[in-house]
């Protein structure tokens, strides 16, 4: 039994994205923060703060280690954050004479935020790539269709003639520009320490911090644990797909209702109506772009981050977050294979 429609037992079917979802699995997450554990070690040999045979040994153990999940969830209860109970674990497997080097000069969230870069990092390039997918789904019914006719509508009512590919175009454009804008978007790595001043590294901690962004693929940024405004960038670029998706939905659902400027295959079936072909992919864009813009406002309130370190603001984007990931990656998978199924657009 699950709350959420993105990875329900059935509501998965329609709403849910195996690719996507794994990047949000308690295992993604661990071996994120377990990468960032050893790299930090590494960094900090490098630049002589902590021995290099310790970092080996950390490096060694992360590699191959084995998280005991229902330990971690009973320490998350207790600490509110997984990285204690997880450094805890490490430190144990690693053995006290390179353990107390484990997590040095690093607090939770450096861990926990720099796990969440690295997979929204690999998750945007696949939104990339999906995007790319119906940007040319959309190009190749312009090129089939785009001559056709189709009556233009303003305010919901009949308004003069238009071409298919002028409507097509409206659907395209927006979604080239976000394609464009995720290929821009950086992930910066988090290290600040206990209070964002990397104080137990000393004069080696922006070398450290170099070091350790450069290992892990992320961009060198000053700590950020207290200015959220990569995630709130981050959600309100999948709040605009998600809007652009909605359209593309809603205008293919008029069309249906409308009939004879438009046929589509795979439509959903009826359990009281045999006749009927539903547009379930474009409604679902629809609710789907509707959904997200909800999720932006918390994302929003989020980025109140009181002094050094919010515990309310924090667990408020780990509520959000995945689901407005989710959703986004849903739109897409559905936007994709509706540009598939239209067999016909406008009318010769």
């Amino acid at each position: 039994m699950t709350t959420s429609p993105f990875d329900h037992p059935f509501l998965s079917g329609l709403l849910g994205d195996a690719e996507i979802a794994a990047y949000f699995s308690a295992e993604a997450d661990i071996r994120a923060m377990l990468s960032f554990e050893a790299a930090l070690a590494r960094a900090e040999a490098m630049h002589g703060v902590i021995p290099a045979e310790a970092a080996r040994t950390i490096g060694d153990i992360c590699a191959n280690f084995a998280a005991d999940v229902d330990s971690l969830k009973a320490a998350t209860a207790k600490d509110g954050v997984v990285i204690p109970g997880l450094v805890r674990q490490i430190r144990q497997a690693v053995g006290s004479e390179a353990g107390e080097h484990v997590h040095f000069g690093a607090t939770s969230q450096d861990a926990i935020d720099t796990s969440l870069m690295l997979r929204l990092k690999s998750v945007t390039f696949l939104f990339g790539g999906r995007l790319h997918s119906i940007v040319t789904g959309l190009a190749g019914l312009e090129r089939q269709f785009g001559a056709n006719r189709l009556m233009g509508y303003t305010r919901m009512q009949a308004a003069i003639p238009i071409s298919a590919a002028d409507r097509i175009a409206a659907w395209r454009i927006p979604l080239e520009t976000y394609r464009d804008r995720l290929t821009e978007q950086t992930f910066p790595i988090q290290l600040g320490g206990a209070a964002g001043t990397l104080e137990k590294l000393g004069p080696a901690a922006a070398s450290v911090r170099a070091s350790l962004a450069q290992e892990l693929g992320l961009t060198e940024e000053p700590q950020w644990q207290s200015r959220r405004m990569h995630i709130a960038d981050l959600a309100n670029l999948y709040s605009l797909i998600t809007g652009s998706l909605g359209k593309f939905g809603q205008d293919i659902a008029l069309l249906a209702e409308a009939g004879g400027e438009i046929e589509l295959a795979g439509g959903g079936a009826s359990s009281a109506m045999a006749h009927k072909q539903n547009p379930v992919a474009a409604e679902t864009l629809v609710a789907l772009a509707r959904f997200n813009p909800t999720q932006l406002s918390a994302i929003h309130h989020s980025l109140v981050h009181e002094q050094e370190r919010s515990g309310a603001a924090w667990t408020l984007e780990w509520l959000v977050l995945p689901q407005m990931v989710m959703a986004t990656a849903a739109s897409l998978r559905l936007a994709r294979e509706l540009a598939g199924n239209i067999r016909r657009l406008g009318t010769g």
